[in-house]
């Protein structure tokens, strides 16, 4: 299958210029920002693991051999792309036990650059967010061409797309779990399985999401709205009287939102969940799968606003751009308003 996400509709027009992403690791990099710094003691080791053609799960499993752990007490806020040169946390349960010597588990494509303790394990989600700092060549315009897309972007936000990773190299995972679910039986491990669960839910939020932007109320307050605001996870239902709402909406502190379905029936009303549910009849296989599965009805928000965007030509066709997103977000979903992409896995 191709990538989901090509025919998703663009805010700022679609984008003219062609260009290349992952050129060579560097021109990839991700630094993660915990939501929190460790404590300095406790049985929970933290680690802060550069690595390069490596991905979460493969670091996980050489750190649980490293320390002679099972790989249940490894854990990582969250996952990070093999392809480009990333920065993420690790923690290490060791109850009683010294730290190893951690220079002996550097490797040419991993570095540990930091060791600390923690009382707690580093849960998944325990993330403020993420800092790219992305290199664009062989550009087919100037960088000077895309100032004002990207003004705009700083200006407006984008839409907040899930980026064509969440589901899977060949963009399958949504049909994977569809047959999933018409096959109860089947066998699959817990990892395969949560994979395709979130495929199917984001995707049912992108074709929200979509629906939104072609009806240009992505980022406008539709009756019955749910806002949230973008470095939490939690929501509220605004006084159809409170006057301050689209300042808010303007001031980018608050945004609309979608459902993430689950079992419990989405908070929206009005409106806005009348657009929910026209989406979700389209997909009704998936919704009644979901529900089964027994997962949590969670909320996300339809419009993401780099923080920190800055940018710099490097050459006539190479462009450079810096920025950070909360977590849960895509850099592919800020780039695809700003050139057609080509990927090059390094």
């Amino acid at each position: 299958m191709s990538d989901p996400t090509l025919e998703l509709p663009h805010v700022h027009g679609f984008p003219e210029a062609y260009g290349v992403i992952k050129l060579t690791p560097t021109d990839f990099i991700v630094e993660e920002v915990l939501g929190f710094e460790p404590s300095g003691d406790g049985e929970h080791a933290f680690i802060q693991v550069e690595k390069a053609g490596e991905n979460t799960d493969s670091v996980a499993r050489q750190l649980a051999r490293f320390c002679s752990v099972k790989l249940r007490d490894v854990s990582y806020a969250g996952m990070k792309d093999r392809h480009g040169l990333t920065t993420q946390w690790f923690s290490i349960q060791l109850p009683g036990k010294e730290d190893p010597d951690w220079s002996k588990f550097n490797t040419p494509s991993i570095r540990i650059l930091t060791a600390t303790r923690n009382a707690r394990k580093l849960r998944k989600g325990a993330l403020k967010g993420n800092r790219f700092s992305l290199c664009l060549r062989h550009l087919t315009v100037s960088p000077e061409t895309l100032e004002s897309r990207l003004s705009a972007i700083q200006r407006d936000g984008v839409p907040n797309y899930f980026g064509p990773q969440r589901f899977g190299h060949q963009g399958d995972n949504t049909e994977r779990a569809r047959q999933l679910f018409k096959e109860q039986g089947q066998r699959i491990d817990a990892h395969r399985r949560g994979l395709f669960l979130s495929a199917a839910r984001s995707q049912i939020f992108n074709d929200l999401l979509a629906i939104r932007v072609k009806a240009g109320n992505w980022n406008q307050w539709v009756e019955g709205d749910v806002f949230m605001f973008e470095d939490s996870k939690s929501f509220f239902i605004p006084d159809p009287n409170d006057l301050e709402i689209r300042d808010r909406i303007a001031m980018k502190t608050i945004h609309p939102s979608g459902v993430m379905v689950g079992q419990a029936p989405s908070t929206a009303t009005g409106n806005a969940r009348f657009i929910e549910q026209a989406i979700e009849h389209q997909h009704q296989d998936l919704i009644e799968g979901l529900r089964q599965e027994g997962l949590e009805t969670q909320r996300r928000p339809f419009r993401l606003c780099p923080q920190q965007l800055t940018y710099e030509g490097l050459s006539e066709d190479a462009l450079k751009i810096s920025f950070t997103l909360p977590s849960g977000a895509y850099a592919t979903t800020v780039l695809r308003e700003v050139i057609q992409m080509e990927r090059v896995d390094i």
